[in-house]
């Protein structure tokens, strides 16, 4: 015979969603309001795990920079992060140093995906919008591509 468990509160819900990975408060509001029967009872739920250190903005813009500015360029990362509910005042020093750094970022990926400078035009088009895709500035592509 199993036995049903009792459904998690909403703090154990916040809590098992920050255990996958690092969510801003406005993700977390916005996967657990469904789950929320008395109004109020969401924002004090996450009041606490925000006054304990579990919420951090700090520390989720650090892990989507971990996870994904190796690969997009700042335009996308900053996309993301704004998704994520994030105030600009968290982001503004992060994203300033993801653009001094955006030309040897571009070059790695661009590297890593074509190897060599195309003399074929519609190639280098290619290579071009391929790197626009991935969020890097367009001075920035044209100085990876050139030959």
């Amino acid at each position: 015979m199993a036995f049903a468990r009792p459904p998690l509160s909403l703090k154990g819900r916040a809590l098992r969603l920050l255990s996958q990975r690092e969510h801003s408060r406005a993700e977390l509001e916005r996967k657990l309001a469904t789950h929320e029967e008395v109004p109020g009872t969401l924002a004090q739920a996450l009041d606490e795990l925000q006054a304990k250190g579990f919420i951090s903005e700090a520390r989720v813009v650090e892990s989507v920079i971990h996870r994904r500015a190796s690969k997009l360029g700042t335009a996308r990362v900053q996309q993301e992060l704004l998704a994520k509910g994030l105030s600009s005042e968290a982001m503004a020093e992060t994203l300033e140093q993801l653009r001094s750094t955006e030309l040897e970022r571009a070059r790695e990926v661009w590297s890593r995906k074509f190897g060599e400078p195309s003399s074929d035009p519609k190639e280098r088009a290619r290579q071009m919008r391929f790197l626009l895709s991935r969020g890097f500035a367009s001075e920035v592509v044209r100085k990876v591509t050139s030959p």
